[in-house]
């Protein structure tokens, strides 16, 4: 047994690598860009022309303590044409454009021509006293031109903009100012010009491998750099876009109240579970099986947040029963972080008994049915004639060589259980105000926080492998016909 323990604990490995490898895909391909997500939580949002100096370090540092101005992977395939440091445009729409133009010409020193003077002609005409020879208008026109010129790949729409823009230039009332920027006005057309005329899109059928080493965002994102972050690997999950803090910091505090509650009400669900599924069998069709089918099947047809609902109107409401408080874990006004575990436990246990048994009353009427079907079937089995015919009493029987192999669909049950209760903790988290996971995954959700939806889909399916490990485990301790070796 042990050496099958070490051995599926081995096997962790790659599945986790492979979890790991699926969040990191979602997490570059979600939308919007994380870099914008976390200058507006830092309050430095704005348009391009209205970012200072200061602003746009904060970016670029933001970038780079991201690892966004590395290559994705360890590796990249593509064209010839393509560039292999793409990946260093810092501007999302920019590079899209970019890679656009490289597949409409199949040149990349063309289109970097294009680019480069692009940005020299917004440089210098931001630079300049445009009020001399340009109205407002006209110049926030052409600013604007320039703009869309870096995030447009389309022809007719470029070709559109540049006689626009220089349509605008021929307004300039003062032509000694101007000829600065005709001149890189005129780079740029020529270096448009060249997109076509020196196209070479064969290139864009030729593989090219590119290999980056371990400087590349999945290898920062899943080990860490050793310095600012440690990596997925030592629990360091990155920075939330909601408010700029480690996931690490926030999930770690969130996480054990999630999994406390889970673990208890499956504790719980166990104990009822397995005692009325035994009765159930026992007194097939009578009138107690009956009653008690009757009396699951409406508590599994009760979704939880109207469970917790009625609960809450029912037992945390002044104007019935105040038994229990509304909301929360505990009082912050009277609790006190340095109590012992069992005075912690006294003031918390008022607080956690409506949540535990919405999260419960579910999964036991589940558990109950599977567990009747399951004596059922072994009741029947020849052996259990057998151990009757030898004059064994009933309750022997029924608890001693019955029970333990009735208990295989629950155990396999437990796999799935286990990490869907942490899970499905966000509607009932939320009703009842608790500070656990299922709340920070909702709030998470609703501000498109993907670095914590990420970590939380990353501890989900770490938390099934260990539900499946721990079923085969207790496959093999009630039943001696399953060995591992």
């Amino acid at each position: 047994m042990l050496k099958y323990t070490i051995e599926r604990i081995i096997t962790f490995i790659p599945m986790l690598i492979a979890i790991s490898l699926i969040a990191f895909i979602i997490s570059i391909n979600a939308p919007g860009d994380p870099v914008e997500r976390l200058s507006k939580a830092a309050g430095t949002e704005g348009s391009a022309e209205q970012q200072t100096g200061a602003s746009k370090k904060i970016k670029q540092e933001l970038r780079k303590k991201l690892g966004l101005d590395l290559p994705i992977f360890y590796i990249g395939i593509s064209s010839i044409a393509n560039s292999d440091t793409l990946y260093k445009i810092q501007d999302k729409y920019h590079k899209a454009n970019l890679k656009a133009l490289n597949h409409q010409s199949g040149n990349w020193k063309a289109v970097s021509n294009y680019y480069n003077s692009l940005l020299r002609l917004q440089d210098i005409f931001n630079k300049s006293n445009t009020s001399s020879y340009l109205n407002l208008e006209a110049s926030n026109q052409f600013s604007f031109e320039i703009n869309s010129l870096l995030e447009t790949s389309n022809k007719e729409i470029i070709n559109i903009k540049i006689e626009k823009m220089d349509s605008l230039l021929n307004l300039a009332t003062n032509y000694s100012s101007i000829a600065d920027i005709n001149e890189h006005f005129n780079n740029v057309t020529t270096n448009y010009s060249k997109l076509e005329s020196e196209s070479t899109k064969w290139k864009n059928y030729i593989p090219a491998i590119h290999w980056y080493g371990s400087k590349n965002q999945y290898h920062l994102w899943l080990f860490g750099n050793g310095e600012e972050r440690n990596g997925v690997i030592r629990g360091d999950f990155g920075i939330s876009y909601i408010d700029g803090q480690e996931i690490s910091t926030k999930i770690w505090d969130k996480l054990w109240i999630s999994f406390i509650l889970a673990l208890i009400s499956i504790l719980i669900a166990y104990a009822i579970s397995i005692p009325i599924g035994i009765i159930s069998a026992y007194k097939k069709d009578s009138l107690a099986d009956k009653g008690m089918s009757l009396i699951l099947f409406i508590l599994y047809s009760m979704p939880s947040f109207f469970v917790g609902i009625l609960l809450l109107l029912a037992f945390a409401n002044p104007d019935n029963l105040s038994w229990f408080p509304v909301s929360g874990i505990q009082d912050p006004s009277t609790f006190d972080p340095n109590w012992s575990v069992w005075e912690k436990f006294k003031h918390r246990a008022p607080y956690l008994v409506l949540p535990i048994i919405t999260y419960t009353y579910g999964n036991f009427a589940f558990l109950s049915r599977i567990m009747r079907i399951g004596m059922i079937d072994i009741v029947s089995q020849d052996y259990i004639r057998t151990a009757r015919a030898k004059g064994l009493g009933e309750k022997i029987v029924i608890l001693k060589h019955a029970l333990r192999n009735s208990l295989l669909p629950i155990i396999t049950v437990f796999a799935a259980i286990f990490p869907m209760s942490i899970g499905g903790s966000v509607i009932i988290e939320v009703i009842f105000s608790i500070p656990g996971m299922g709340l920070e995954i909702f709030n998470a959700v609703l501000n498109y926080d993907y670095p914590m939806i990420i970590t939380f889909f990353t501890l989900v399916g770490f938390l099934t492998m260990i539900g499946y490990l721990v079923s085969d485990i207790l496959y093999a301790l009630v039943d001696p016909r399953i060995s591992y070796k």
